[in-house]
């Protein structure tokens, strides 16, 4: 069984590649950075010394890997937890608070399109969740 936090990464070893790309992650002279030789990325080692982080990312979060011993396994940044309290909070003021004004305000007929309304509106979140998680 691995430790939780991983292995302490050394700056004098070459790793392979976290980006899951057939490169491997080679000191960088004069820095204490690793560059991968196949998709040219930079990672600097955090102060822990157990975890690394890519520099040049186009995503809106920190991507952070940590070093198991044999494979890299990706660092929770915690931005992703976020998503999931948020889309049930969105999902419960929808429900209880939303809807039943809703159906208040428009007795009679037309109230098949509100309900229709309200399961659009809460699939957004379960939608959100799906694509925070999917990687």
């Amino acid at each position: 069984m691995y430790p939780p936090k991983g292995e302490k990464i050394e700056l004098d070893r070459e790793y392979p590649c976290p980006c899951r790309r057939p490169g491997h992650l080679k000191p960088i002279t004069l820095t204490e950075a690793l560059g991968c030789d196949r998709c040219q990325q930079i990672f600097v080692v955090d102060d822990s010394g157990f975890s690394i982080e890519q520099l040049s990312t186009h995503y809106p979060y920190k991507q952070m890997w940590r070093w198991t011993g044999t494979h890299w396994k990706r660092a929770r940044t915690g931005v992703k937890d976020i998503y999931f309290p948020l889309a049930v909070g969105v999902v419960l003021v929808l429900a209880i608070v939303w809807l039943p004004i809703a159906l208040r305000l428009s007795v009679g007929a037309n109230t098949l399109p509100w309900i229709i309304l309200v399961v659009l509106l809460a699939v957004l979140p379960a939608v959100l969740v799906w694509l925070a998680y999917r990687r």
